[in-house]
């Protein structure tokens, strides 16, 4: 459930623009110059520069009659051609205006002044450099210097994805303080990140949702070079990188696309957030939003994007325009040195699997969506409430192991909250096809406070949660600051105007009195305010942050999320692809012998084990888990030979991962993953198939969540030797085949 709120509005008035020209005023000269022969434009429309000088401009504006190019004056006043404007041509029976300004340079600043009046930015302007009011500039994006030659871009399996906004995931919330963090992130065992929308949008900080000027990263995190770099840096350390973009709307501060066309959005479908954009209608419009989704492959070597709200953007073309994206993107990757692959995923709150599914079967050929159930079903399992939304889920066993075996679980069933049947059938689906969280931009901030899911569960049961969701075949995603338990909430904020802003304000309180405890007059007047600064600046990341996310004093081990010491690890050797834990070799615990839990405020003799801060163990239960997604022969294949799972509990679950057959005699043999959610649970008898070891097997503990590094109090492996089954509450335990001995067949 999106949880912006800003209404629609209408674009600024002409007084916000450069004024129209005084009367009488000598008119521009046409454009005199054509590129050299042989060029060609990156993209349809736009100021683009040409080799050997001079820049070409293209623009679409059929309702108007004349359009010229308005330099700022100081970049004319470096010129040898003295002339203010340059008029560009109506391309005869077409509604583009072009032109070449042999004396125009990258840096310059411009608008399209329209029929001798009023002067905007650029529709497809590379940079607004003032914000979305201002000029546009000229950008060359062929000055950038490459390091990736070799990189071949992102697939859809195997894939961990990290979700960070870039204002705020660090406290400087530039790219290149982001950069400096994406070596910790490799570390952690992230493969992809999502970054939240970048294009332009007025005020000083923003979700980014609201963007209008759809080609030009926001001024507010640096130069588009900055950008580059970024990404650069990403690929330098085996990171993909994909960019959130909004074709639902263009926000309301800003938008001055109906100053060249009417014809760029549409009533006829109901939208939140403001018009629809008009795909259906003048091919035009497409071919601005096919060029944007393969700009930003091209020009920033990005590895995919991630199309918001689709059930927000109607089409009735032959071609849908989410099938035409796709195929753009991937256009525009192959083609880029050496050939590369692009992750196309696309937010879909109905959950349609169409999506999904290849264009020969109907489908749109995308590569993955997002799906709430996991989250939403899990939410209710962790915190108990089950409002709004939540209040057609049970947060049961069945529920969470039916998410894990089919990826949604509302598959055309009736959806009590909205009056309707939701989702549609996707038991086919790939697993690595659906995208699954327990904390995202949308829905930290759909609560009060925009409070993080550890402050909101009980540390076992988070932890145990964490295991389902990042050993899980589908594919994960973690939102900024998950990986250890960051203190920083995320709540809406978005700068505007003050008539705006108000709107903005209300529009909030409305949409979270959805859930009638935050309908309390007390709560509404207590809800942080979406444009006050400090808002902005409460969900930021920093080391400070982390620090404050520590429940317990001493050092611990962050690695490169900062130097605040490193854990008592002593006596743990366990190297690369060998996860920590009890029953682990070399782990607390091995062998089966209990680990010693420690305590807070507890003295500590020589040798005692000692409970780590929490942002600590929160980072080392998210690094053993993810190298055990990464590197352990069944998890990684994200059960492409098979799952199946079984309730043992009014809070307990197993899941079984099939290793692949045939069964060779070195097959790493099946896991097993145990969930409780409640207290201790005695299985004796234990007449469930799935818990059954291999034939002249037993089981052995491959990891724990009650690992004493992540704060957990230690646990005996599950089944004794007698075979009865004892499960630790409020944890979770994976289990692998080990020999032992032979049983009566």
């Amino acid at each position: 459930m999106p949880a912006r709120m800003t209404p629609p509005a209408d674009a600024l008035p002409a007084a916000a623009a450069v004024p129209a020209r005084r009367a009488g005023a000598a008119q521009p000269p046409a454009a005199r110059a054509e590129p050299p022969a042989g060029w060609r434009r990156r993209l349809p429309v736009g100021a683009e520069v040409v080799p050997g000088g001079g820049v070409h401009f293209r623009v679409w504006a059929p309702a108007r009659q004349r359009v010229e190019v308005a330099f700022a004056d100081a970049d004319m006043a470096r010129r040898r051609d003295r002339d203010r404007d340059l008029a560009l041509a109506r391309e005869p029976g077409t509604g583009y205006f072009s032109g070449f300004a042999a004396a125009a340079a990258a840096g310059d600043l411009y608008r399209y002044r329209l029929d001798g009046g009023d002067a905007f930015p650029d529709p497809a302007s590379r940079f607004q450099p003032e914000g979305p009011h201002g000029p546009s500039r000229v950008v060359d994006p062929a000055a950038y210097r490459w390091r990736d030659a070799a990189w071949r871009g992102a697939v859809r399996e195997g894939q961990v994805i990290y979700e960070l906004h870039a204002g705020t995931f660090t406290a400087a919330g530039t790219w290149a303080a982001a950069a400096s963090r994406l070596p910790a992130l490799a570390e952690l065992g992230v493969t992809l990140l999502e970054v939240m929308p970048v294009a332009e949008f007025p005020g000083r900080f923003g979700w980014g949702y609201d963007g209008v000027d759809l080609f030009a990263p926001t001024r507010l995190y640096g130069e588009p070079d900055d950008l580059r770099r970024f990404v650069d840096e990403a690929h330098r350390l085996g990171l993909g990188v994909v960019l959130d973009v909004v074709y639902n709307h263009l926000g309301p501060d800003g938008n001055y696309l109906e100053q060249f066309s009417p014809a760029y959005f549409t009533d006829r479908h109901p939208n939140q957030w403001g018009k629809a954009v008009h795909f259906y209608g003048a091919p035009e419009v497409r071919e601005l939003f096919l060029a944007n989704a393969a700009y930003w492959i091209d020009e920033f070597h990005l590895d995919g994007l991630r199309l918001d709200a689709t059930q927000a953007i109607h089409d009735s073309s032959a071609e849908h325009i989410l099938a035409a994206i796709g195929r753009a993107a991937r256009a525009a990757a192959a083609a880029l040195p050496p050939g590369r692959s692009v992750l196309l995923v696309a937010e879909n709150e109905r959950q349609e699997s169409r999506l999904v599914r290849p264009p020969e079967a109907g489908g749109y050929g995308l590569d993955a969506m997002w799906a709430d159930d996991f989250h939403h079903s899990a939410m209710v399992a962790l915190t108990g409430r089950a409002e709004a939304y939540y209040g057609d889920y049970r947060g049961s066993p069945q529920e969470l192991l039916s998410a894990a075996k089919f990826g949604t679980l509302y598959q055309g069933q009736r959806y009590r909250w909205q009056g309707r049947r939701r989702g549609t059938p996707a038991l086919d689906l790939p697993r690595a096809a659906v995208v699954v969280y327990l904390q995202n931009h949308d829905q930290v901030a759909n609560s009060a406070r925009g409070e993080r899911l550890h402050r909101l569960a009980s540390p076992g049961c988070y932890r145990a949660m964490t295991a389902l969701l990042l050993l899980g075949p589908a594919t994960p995603l973690l939102f900024q600051g998950q990986e250890t338990c960051a203190a920083a909430p995320f709540v809406f904020f978005a700068d505007h105007h003050p008539e705006l802003a108000r709107a903005v304000r209300r529009g909030r309180r409305e949409f979270l009195a959805q859930f009638p405890s935050l309908a309390d007059p007390a709560v509404q007047a207590a809800l942080p305010d979406p444009g006050d600064p400090a808002t902005f600046a409460l969900c930021k990341l920093d080391l400070a942050g982390l620090r404050a996310s520590a429940d317990f004093a001493g050092p611990g081990d962050l690695g490169g999320f900062g130097d605040l010491g490193s854990a008592d690890d002593a006596g743990d050797s366990a190297g690369p692809g060998e996860p920590r834990g009890p029953g682990a070799p070399g782990g607390p615990g091995a062998h089966g012998g209990p680990a010693d839990p420690g305590g807070p405020g507890d003295p500590r003799a020589p040798g005692m084990a000692r409970r780590p801060d929490q942002a600590a163990a929160a980072l080392a239960l998210h690094r053993d888990l993810l190298r055990l997604r990464r590197e352990d022969p069944v998890f990684r294949l994200q059960a492409a030979a098979g799952i199946d799972g079984a309730v043992l509990g009014p809070a307990a679950l197993v899941l079984r991962w099939f290793a692949p057959a045939p069964l060779p005699a070195t097959s790493p043999g099946d896991r097993l993953l145990l969930v409780n959610l409640g207290q201790d649970l005695e299985l004796s008898p234990a007449p469930e198939p799935l818990l059954a070891p291999p034939p002249g097997a037993r089981w052995q503990v491959l990891w724990s969540s009650e690992d004493p590094r992540y704060g957990g109090a230690g646990a005996p492996p599950p089944e004794d030797a007698g075979g009865g089954w004892r499960v630790p509450g409020q944890a979770a335990i994976a289990l692998r085949p080990a020999p032992g001995e032979e049983r009566e067949g």
